[in-house]
């Protein structure tokens, strides 16, 4: 699918899908969990519906239904698949379900699209390794999957470079199926919220963690304990609301977006900091759990760590483009080894709009006050990028086309519909 953005200012009120990185969460404890879980407002995302099958795959009995999914699980606990799990283009799921397959007494063969087969696995792997599980991809020579894992996994001590969350996350989950004390030390952590999300997770399931508050150095869970069953409600999801509310911010624009999250349970909520910071016009209500953005103010260029935020980063350096002075993103280092390199693939694609952009291996300086012309650019099959492309041909001469752009779906379906509800104005074909 070919997606065309030209300038369009936005008038509505928005209401975003639920969020990504709760749902998959949610979808692996209750594959997990003894007994039937249900989950409302789930994000029926291609990757979300990866980890449903991962659940399958698991043993599980889904039913997928509009706006609620429930799980049974197995009877008998977590089963061996008879089957390869196939995580599509979800790296959480791929990562969460390779540690858990380590806690399984047979083998289990796990892959996923042509990015997942390139995306980094070798640390997961040394670490499941590390706890006696046998883990290795099918390839010589190969840090990807496929992979193939047998356990069970042995209590003991693993210890991260803090780079990858989402390897952490999964043998944290993973742990509270090991007997005895495993202990987690993680060197420099980054992505922190997305650690702190999976430590609620699994103490609101009923599993005792203890663990650096602070700095996410260590964590230690004394097994095995048993999973509650899940019923929840999902909540929105912080990395799409950042596409129309940058939207509005860079067009002359007002926007109210509802039903929010302000929990703080999501690291990209910071991103409204980050805006106004810029010198963009939000305005929070938690009596509604909205917010209303206003077009047409001058951003400013400024510093921005997205350690945290590792997704944020494409739709900031569009942010960035529209800013007066240059934009300076730190914490780059892992966002290079997402579905793309981002940092890349951003600087590339804008630049053929005619952004000014410069890239070390730590930090990407955009520089602000280049005016923007419509061009053909490439999402590169990343959700992410396709849509932050999107928002850049709001305010850009001319016409944006955008290819492969259907991948939007991966975690934003029906994304170019939401945002023409208020008048963004994307055609497709």
């Amino acid at each position: 699918m070919i997606a065309f953005a030209s300038r369009h200012n936005l008038s509505g009120r928005p209401s975003v899908p639920g969020s990504k990185s709760h749902t998959i969460r949610a979808v692996l404890i209750a594959a997990m969990a003894n007994g039937l879980s249900t989950i409302r407002s789930p994000l029926p995302s291609e990757d979300c519906l990866s980890a449903t099958r991962a659940a399958k795959a698991f043993g599980s009995d889904v039913k997928i239904e509009k706006g609620v999914w429930t799980i049974q699980s197995s009877q008998d606990g977590l089963k061996v698949p008879d089957d390869v799990i196939d995580c599509g283009n979800s790296g959480t799921t791929y990562y969460f379900a390779t540690a858990i397959s380590g806690t399984l007494s047979d083998h289990v063969v796990l892959t996923g699209d042509y990015q997942i087969r390139r995306r980094p696995v070798g640390k997961l792997l040394d670490a499941m390794r590390d706890l006696g599980a046998f883990a290795v991809t099918t390839r010589k020579n190969s840090n990807a999957a496929p992979v193939i894992s047998k356990g069970p996994m042995r209590a003991g001590t693993i210890v991260f470079g803090g780079k990858m969350s989402q390897y952490i996350s999964g043998m944290l989950l993973a742990s509270a199926r090991i007997k005895g004390k495993t202990r987690i030390e993680v060197q420099k952590a980054i992505e922190r919220p997305y650690l702190q999300m999976t430590v609620d997770w699994m103490t609101e399931h009923g599993i005792k963690i203890e663990y650096d508050e602070k700095n996410y150095s260590f964590f230690e869970v004394e097994g095995p304990q048993e999973y509650k069953t899940v019923e929840t409600s999902i909540p929105s999801d912080w990395e799409s609301v950042a596409f129309p509310l940058v939207a509005a911010l860079v067009t002359d624009s007002e926007i109210v977006i509802e039903d929010l999250d302000l929990s703080g349970s999501q690291g990209d909520s910071v991103i409204v900091d980050i805006l106004k910071e810029m010198g963009g016009d939000v305005t929070l209500d938690g009596a509604t759990n909205s917010l209303k953005a206003r077009g047409g103010n001058k951003l400013r260029g400024i510093t921005i760590d997205c350690s945290d935020i590792p997704d944020a980063l494409p739709i900031l350096t569009v942010a960035a483009c529209y800013a007066e002075e240059d934009t300076v993103l730190t914490g780059i280092e892992s966002i290079r080894v997402k579905e793309t390199d981002r940092v890349e693939v951003m600087k590339r694609e804008l630049s053929k709009m005619g952004a000014s952009i410069e890239d070390t291996d730590r930090e990407m300086i955009i520089h602000g006050a280049k005016k923007l012309t419509g061009a053909k650019v490439e999402s590169h099959d990343d959700h992410i990028v396709a849509m932050s492309l999107a928002v850049a041909g709001l305010f850009s001469e001319g016409v944006t086309e955008i290819s492969n752009a259907a991948c939007v779906s991966v975690s934003f379906p029906g994304f170019y519909e939401l945002m023409n509800d208020v008048r963004a104005g994307f055609e497709t074909e």
